[in-house]
């Protein structure tokens, strides 16, 4: 019902600020939001089919990990820790595979990747769902630690700050680490906390400061070396593994005598179908965004917050970068637009551009997440999942912005 109160709140709110805007004058107003629905749907649509190839690829590629006990191996390396954090789960569980692959893409920025691999991870929790129509512990525990986004090497917006002219393209690189990090924990600590999942147990303790060690090892590591050295070794490294998981794959199925060509072959007719699946939710999300956006509606409340934070004394440099915080829960493209558009008004390497970039890697967009995992097995009853994943958002806006003044302040 969360859901449903803000799908419908995108719509009502952006008539009345239309209806307002109307009677002062703006006649092309209602013009844009009409246009808006027309390009949102087709954006839903085109994202979904774009989808498909992905979807084909990494769905034939899991089922041959699954045929050849790859994707089993990982699974047990890393399930005393997610067990503790998904006890719904039975040992074994496929599930548990998919989970970790979608988290390890995530944390190399390898979002072409990571979604398929959390369909993958939806749909096997489905399975394990007694009530097709709503959300267990352990969907809700996936898709809120999915849209904290913790990403160790965001390859995508150095790649963008290097277009637009960025000195150190990579100089966000330790303050998106940290940011997205804290936002991590806070959504796995609030998860714990309602679902009442023991923190303090041993394994999941040990785990978690393993976790904290290594992310700081890594901070460690690249802040000691020249800013034009680090992009680079982000993009080998990130594609090393990614080939490397697929190789891995391919020679433990070769190792067992399986034939990978007819597992791939069955696991990516998956693809289209659960591409299709997802069209519908889709557009219901992406066009009561763009409404929302073409009303106006969001620039009115980037100006209010200006006007708050004035009022209350806080530095009013930040205002210009707020859009993409604010559009980051409802819109990755969007968000990436913002974030393209501070940079070029302001400045790549500008405290409003670097910020800009800080708020667009801190977490991903939750409602495009949920929309998209809980409709492609259709969940339409998500209980306490927006409003943990809006808390993990909220974490990781006020956490990029400690840092960007620590950094660039």
């Amino acid at each position: 019902m969360t859901l449903n109160y803000i799908w419908l709140a995108f719509f009502l709110v952006s008539l009345v600020v239309g209806l307002v805007k109307l009677a002062g004058g703006d006649t092309a107003v209602f013009g844009a939001m009409t246009q808006a629905t027309f390009d949102s749907a087709k954006t839903g649509f085109d994202i979904s089919i774009g989808l498909t190839g992905v979807l084909t690829l990494w769905l034939g590629l899991m089922k041959v990990g699954e045929a050849g006990g790859a994707i089993g191996v990982m699974a047990k390396l890393v399930s005393p820790f997610f067990r503790r954090l998904f006890p719904e789960i039975p040992r074994d569980h496929p599930a548990l595979g998919s989970i970790i692959m979608n988290f390890s893409a995530n944390m190399l920025g390898l979002d072409n990747a990571a979604t398929p691999l959390g369909l993958k991870a939806m749909n096997e929790l489905q399975t394990l769902n007694p009530d097709k129509e709503t959300a267990t512990n352990a969907q809700i525990m996936f898709l809120v630690l999915n849209t904290s986004g913790l990403t160790l090497i965001p390859i995508s917006i150095m790649v963008y700050r290097a277009e637009l002219g960025a000195a150190n393209p990579a100089d966000v690189f330790l303050p998106i680490l940290l940011t997205t990090y804290v936002a991590t924990l806070v959504a796995l600590i609030g998860m714990a906390l309602v679902q009442r999942i023991n923190l303090l147990d041993p394994v999941l303790l040990g785990w978690l400061l393993g976790i904290t060690g290594l992310v700081g090892a890594v901070v460690y590591a690249f802040a000691g070396m020249p800013q034009e050295r680090v992009q680079a070794i982000s993009n080998v490294v990130a594609n090393v593994v990614l080939y490397g998981v697929i190789s891995a794959f391919l020679l433990m199925a070769l190792v067992r005598k399986v034939n990978a060509y007819e597992a791939f072959i069955e696991g990516a007719k998956e693809g289209f179908q659960v591409a299709i699946r997802i069209i519908p939710y889709l557009v219901a999300v992406l066009v009561a965004i763009g409404v929302f956006r073409a009303s106006g509606t969001l620039d009115l409340l980037t100006r209010g917050l200006g006007v708050l934070f004035a009022a209350i004394g806080l530095d009013e440099r930040m205002i210009p970068a707020l859009p993409t915080a604010l559009m980051k829960p409802l819109s990755g493209s969007g968000a990436r637009g913002m974030m393209v558009d501070a940079m070029k008004t302001y400045g790549a390497d500008s405290f409003v551009g670097r910020l800009a970039s800080t708020f667009q890697g801190a977490t991903d967009t939750t409602f495009y997440i949920l929309a998209l995992y809980f409709g492609s097995v259709g969940v339409k009853k998500t209980r306490y999942a927006v409003s943990m994943g809006l808390l993990a958002d909220l974490a990781g806006v006020m956490a990029a912005i400690v840092i960007a003044y620590l950094f660039w302040g």
